[in-house]
């Protein structure tokens, strides 16, 4: 194995440096610097002592390790102020689609080469979603929805009245959605045809989430939830007393839970009846995500928490500043969580931290788990592919575990 640190190219598997050690052992037996100093120098330390202190202080029993395992991908240079915003998608042959605000989207291999390319006329915000054929799909602030080919051609594009910031959704048929900044809600045909339009009163950032019924959710900064059938037509709103800005995430018992800044977390019949609501303490952006046994997960204002089906909070921990990004449920039982000030965190089922990553620089994406257990998070200028200390796990076998329901961000519960 080789270590991360500067003379290491981007792409390499890599492990911290010694010094990340000694800090973990410094973090965890609350040992000041001087004084590891001290333990470093000193001949009576043996390495069979320092070994132990590891295990004690950083082992699967102990206080949460520090990940060691992964590999970063340098996205092209930018103006500094303009990172990656928009959470990578993955296909099945586990080529990874990450855009950036600078415009820029950007096909990497597993193993952190670029394939290629493509730049949008203007800031890319959108996460991409990948359909059946592999066309990718994402909109772009230049008022223009595209569609790429696997390769990196442009297929078309579509144009809307404003900006696109909501990340599309692909039905069962092929059909795309997304909102807009222009206050309307497009289904397109896969050729790029408009299918429908939908007019609400305010813009619509939120991306949709379609159930197996095909029936299509999604907010609104109108403060209302709709629910449509796949022609168009409303089925049921639901009126909340805040800005709907996240996506709405579907349990197997066809549940839905959708956040608003009104700092409530809502559970939904399929009828559009509230089932119970959540206070969360703060406004909320990030979209909700489930493990197998309906628990919910998600950040609100300074906390990550959970919520049991019946809406009664399990645990929270608190953040150092306000979370947008959604967290991720592998199969393991841990939740990953992204947070701004450089961090990626697991969570145990039981609230407790299981291990960490420093990236160094802001996270401002939502994580993704691949089938093969490997986890992706970017912090606007590096992506990171990490496989997580107690070994690889799977996304979790439940409808939603991740953003926008899977890797692919299909935001479609699957059959």
């Amino acid at each position: 194995m080789k270590k991360e640190g500067a003379g290491n190219k981007p792409g390499e598997w890599g492990t911290i440096q010694d010094n990340a050690i000694y800090l973990c052992i410094l973090a965890r037996l609350k040992i000041n610097c001087r004084q590891l100093m001290r333990v470093r120098q000193s001949r009576f330390i043996r390495p069979t002592i320092l070994a132990v202190l590891v295990l004690t202080a950083c082992g699967p029993d102990g206080w949460a390790q520090t990940a060691t395992n992964f590999l970063k991908f340098m996205l092209p240079p930018a103006a500094p102020s303009w990172e990656a915003d928009s959470t990578v998608a993955i296909a099945p042959d586990g080529t990874l689609y990450q855009p950036t605000f600078y415009g820029m989207v950007l096909a990497f291999t597993p193993k952190g080469t670029v394939k290629w390319q493509f730049k949008a006329g203007r800031e890319v915000k959108s996460s991409p979603a990948i359909a059946d054929d592999g066309t990718i799909y994402f909109g772009s602030r230049d008022r223009k929805f595209y569609a790429l080919s696997p390769s990196g051609k442009l297929k078309w594009t579509f144009a809307t009245g404003a900006w696109v910031d909501s990340s599309p959704a692909i039905g069962a048929d092929g059909t795309v959605y997304f909102g807009s900044w222009d206050k309307k809600f497009y289904a397109l045909n896969p050729d790029g045809s408009r299918k429908w339009v939908f007019a609400t009163s305010n813009i619509v950032v939120s991306s949709a989430a379609i159930a197996m019924d095909g029936t299509i959710y999604f907010g609104s900064h109108d403060r209302t939830f709709y629910a449509l059938k796949p022609d168009g037509t409303v089925r049921w709103t639901f009126v909340t007393s805040g800005e709907i800005i996240s996506s709405p995430a579907i349990a197997a018992d066809r549940t839905i839970y959708i956040t608003a800044t009104d700092g409530n977390l809502y559970a939904l019949t399929p009828e559009g009846k509230e089932r119970w609501h959540f206070h969360t303490g703060g406004a909320t952006e990030s979209s909700p995500v489930l493990d197998e046994n309906g628990n919910i997960y998600l950040s609100a204002n300074m906390s990550d928490l959970s919520v049991d089906p019946n809406g009664k909070q399990r645990w929270t921990q608190g953040t150092a500043c306000p979370v947008d990004p959604s967290p991720a449920v592998a199969e393991s039982g841990e939740v990953y969580f992204s947070r701004p000030w450089r961090k990626l965190y697991a969570i145990g089922q039981d609230g407790s931290e299981r291990w960490d990553l420093d990236t160094r620089m802001n996270i401002t994406t939502s994580p993704m788990i691949a089938d093969n257990g490997t986890i992706y998070t970017c912090d606007g200028h590096w992506l990171y592919a990490i496989v997580p200390p107690h070994g690889p796990s799977s996304p979790a076998r439940s409808s939603w575990p991740m953003f926008r329901a899977n890797a692919r961000h299909t935001g479609r519960v699957a059959k």
